[in-house]
């Protein structure tokens, strides 16, 4: 096992990856190990019966930020991390000033503490300023699981009352924005202290698949982690981690994902995978690099063969809008045309003004 650097300021472990990859379990056992997770915590549901182990406070500050872009938390577009940078500099100078005092408030008090959400790595800039800021040295968990089994987790938690023709779009879409989160949260914490850590050895032996987060980041895990419990004396992670959740194993042959995407998404899987012993390993970089670059191909392909459809949307929106701003005003020139009617009719000013400031106060429609 590697040494841990001697520790001197606060230490926040940031977990990231793809939603539905095993984000919450890395999560609720790094927090049974002793780091500090800062509450209050979002509630379990039956998507997550064992708990998300998020923190809401964390989750709405990065998302109000993206939705002004807007870029979604499940962005498939190779370009969604420029637009970003490039979009969101006000309000990411206000996130950084907003993060810095969550940190004083919530961390800083702490030796070692954990956060969770899959979007952060849009926005991390924002975050490693405010944690410099606030005195507080990052590490970040990449929660790596096969994209075919985050798909059809996905789908199982927030699909299933959804059409088949939506569930097999979203299902491609999904494994779409599964490769592009590989490649912005990769390129995002390189060069920093960082770990990647599978779903299946989590899932397997967490001792094992934990151990080299202590070298890596720079935390103390405790003696738990480096021993096998007693007879009648398990660890809590033991009773936390829960085998049978992984409820969403299949094959490509399962899903409808094309096969150039399936071909893209496997190279993927294959680079991130080399980075579990090696976080930095030069030749797996240079391959995720290049499946990168295969995947933008890819994606600039599909933009252009649904050219025509994404114009036609585009057009019917356009031309509801303009519908609905012509029903607005056809609307507001009959109401001007009552107020002009009761005014003629009754010269006493009191009813004529008071539905004049009712017609002032018609909401202008948008655009």
């Amino acid at each position: 096992m590697s040494e841990r650097p001697h520790q001197t300021k606060p230490r926040l472990v940031v977990v990231t990856g793809s939603g539905r990859s095993g984000t919450s379990t890395v999560t609720g056992a790094l927090a049974r190990l002793g780091l500090h997770l800062p509450g209050p915590l979002a509630p379990a549901d039956e998507r997550n019966p064992k708990g998300f182990y998020e923190t809401p406070w964390v989750i709405e500050a990065n998302r109000a930020v993206l939705e002004s872009v807007p870029v979604r938390g499940n962005d498939a577009r190779p370009d969604a991390a420029a637009l970003v940078e490039e979009s969101a500099s006000a309000e990411s100078a206000e996130l950084v000033a907003r993060v810095r005092a969550w940190l004083l408030e919530h961390v800083a008090g702490h030796a070692q503490s954990v956060v969770k959400d899959p979007q952060i790595f849009w926005l991390h800039r924002a975050w490693r300023a405010a944690a410099d800021e606030a005195g507080i040295d990052l590490s970040f968990v990449t929660m790596l699981r096969h994209p075919v089994e985050v798909a059809r987790s996905r789908d199982t938690a927030y699909l299933v009352d959804k059409d088949a023709e939506h569930r097999r779009i979203r299902e491609v879409s999904n494994v779409a924005a599964w490769c592009n989160a590989a490649y912005a949260s990769e390129r995002a914490f390189r060069g920093h202290p960082r770990a990647f850590v599978r779903y299946d050895d989590l899932l397997a032996d967490w001792r094992r698949a934990l151990a080299p987060l202590e070298g890596a980041l720079g935390v103390d895990l405790g003696a738990g982690l480096r021993s096998e419990p007693g007879p009648g004396e398990p660890h809590p992670v033991d009773d936390f981690i829960d085998v049978s959740l992984n409820r969403s194993r299949a094959g490509w042959e399962e899903t409808s994902v094309p096969p150039a995407l399936r071909d893209v998404a496997e190279r993927t899987w294959r680079a991130v995978n080399g980075l579990v012993d090696a976080p930095e390993d030069p030749a797996a970089l240079v391959e995720l690099d290049a499946a990168r670059e295969a995947y933008a191909g890819l994606h600039a392909d599909a933009v252009a063969l649904a050219a025509d459809h994404t114009e036609a949307a585009v057009a019917a929106a356009r031309r509801a809008q303009r519908q609905e701003l012509q029903q607005a005003r056809s609307r507001n020139r009959r109401l001007r045309a009552r107020v002009e009617e009761l005014e003629r009719a009754a010269p006493a000013p009191g009813p004529a003004r008071r539905l004049a400031a009712r017609a002032a106060r018609v909401v202008r429609p948008r655009g």
